[in-house]
């Protein structure tokens, strides 16, 4: 049986935008006033439980990726679709070194054992470090780039191949990096919308894959919200196509997300691991927990999920008290006014990925906590380095604080985690350096 995506539906106003539709970024009623709006993907079919025998992702779960459904609707055949995911990857392979595939997860060993866990249960960690530009996030960009090179070899754009509307972003770190990554493989101009307190080996590495990075400062008397985003929105507005990791920006970053909660559902499996009682992922715009629990939910169970934010800024913690928690959940799309708001506070941690001053995913975030029958977990400072130094010794991968950050959700409720538990954590991104 082939899974079907029959089109996307919007988790506010129940608007539906059939699968066909070309660059159906947002919402139709999402407007600048207005912008409370998400657009999830309505399959017709029951997702499939078992993945091609690929290291490619994309290629693995291809059958379950919207993109693919939306180039099925044009008749483009699934060997042109697996021909374009081919040159994708080797495109960006030609530019990072890296390429999509399968992560690793494992039970970490020595993490497990000085955390206290017994045999039966423990800490498994999912690597991101080795994905295309050090983390996760081209996993999300990836369906994004897809559906654009599908739609444009289709005719469905309004631009011609040498004078393509430009892509961009607001991110100053591993989104930014994957979002380079891809755009030059692609060979498609990207302007980058950094704070004024961006990584100086992030903005370099930008520069070096060409894209136009826009320095945008937080000023008194802004409004509320991040000074970024709203630049990027400007640029939208003004033509550009919204390479982002954020639903309410580009709903099309949700579908190849999913490939990591699909993975590490069948890597459990093919190991013969029991059930995952608890999944700690770190939380910024809160993409990833979206789509990582709702990957996992199509292979069976979900482990109680655990979305983590710093004490230096956890708007979603606050959301989620504020819409009544589990009580709340199904109607949090709607209330979205009145429970998720800017920090209002300068965001500050060492996890600086995660420091969006709106969890603009948080609907979906809201939709897997009410499903697992998890809760959020808001860090002190403390525990985010001491998450870090845990984190590197214990496993000898190369990650950075934002990629401990799940791991400090744990150490801060450690002592409500029995020690029979299996716990995964996700390690995202790889420290910068200037010799990476």
């Amino acid at each position: 049986m082939t899974r079907s995506v029959a089109g996307l539906r919007c988790a506010a106003c129940d608007t539906f935008v059939d699968i066909a539709t070309p660059l159906s970024w947002r919402c139709p009623k999402s407007t600048d006033e207005d912008r409370h709006h998400v657009l999830r993907f309505e399959e017709a079919v029951e997702p499939l439980t078992a993945a091609e025998d690929s290291d490619d992702p994309l290629l693995a779960f291809g059958d379950r990726l919207a993109w693919r459904a939306f180039a099925a609707a044009h008749e483009l055949s699934p060997e042109k679709c697996d021909r374009l995911t081919r040159e994708l990857s080797a495109a960006v392979r030609d530019v990072d070194g890296s390429t999509f595939r399968v992560t690793p997860l494992a039970r970490a060993e020595e993490l497990s054992r000085v955390l206290g866990f017994t045999a039966d249960g423990g800490v498994w960690v999912k690597d991101e470090t080795g994905g295309v530009a050090g983390s996760h996030k081209a996993r999300h960009l990836a369906s994004i780039s897809l559906h654009l090179l599908a739609a444009e070899r289709l005719g469905l754009v309004p631009w011609s191949a040498g004078d393509r509307a430009p892509l961009a972003i607001a991110s100053c770190g591993n989104a930014a990096l994957a979002a380079a990554t891809l755009a030059s493989a692609m060979q498609w101009r990207l302007r980058v919308f950094v704070p004024s307190w961006a990584n100086r080996v992030v903005t370099e590495r930008l520069m070096a894959l060409h894209a136009d990075v826009v320095v945008c400062p937080r000023r008194a008397g802004d409004p509320p919200g991040d000074p970024c985003v709203r630049e990027f929105r400007a640029a939208v507005a003004q033509g550009a196509v919204p390479f982002a990791v954020q639903g309410p920006e580009n709903a099309w970053c949700l579908d190849s997300g999913r490939t990591i909660g699909w993975e590490i559902a069948a890597s459990l499996e093919a190991a013969g691991t029991p059930p995952v009682d608890r999944l700690f992922v770190q939380v910024g715009g809160g993409a990833l927990a979206t789509c990582v629990l709702e990957g996992m939910a199509a292979a069976g169970p979900v482990p109680r999920l655990h979305p983590v934010q710093t004490e230096g800024c956890a708007p979603l913690a606050r959301a989620w008290e504020r819409c009544g928690g589990p009580a709340g959940a199904a109607e949090a799309a709607r209330r979205w006014d009145e429970c998720m708001e800017p920090w209002a506070e300068e965001p500050a941690s060492a996890a600086s990925g995660i420091l969006d001053d709106e969890t603009y995913d948080w609907v979906g975030v809201a939709d897997a906590l009410a499903v697992s029958g998890g809760s959020p977990v808001v860090v002190p400072e403390a525990a985010v380095l001491e998450a870090h130094e845990i984190g590197r010794r214990t496993t000898g991968i190369d990650v950075d604080h934002t990629g401990t950050a799940g791991l400090a959700g744990l150490l801060a409720v450690r002592d409500h985690v029995a020690d029979d538990e299996r716990v995964v954590v996700l390690f995202t991104g790889r420290e910068r350096r200037p010799d990476h």
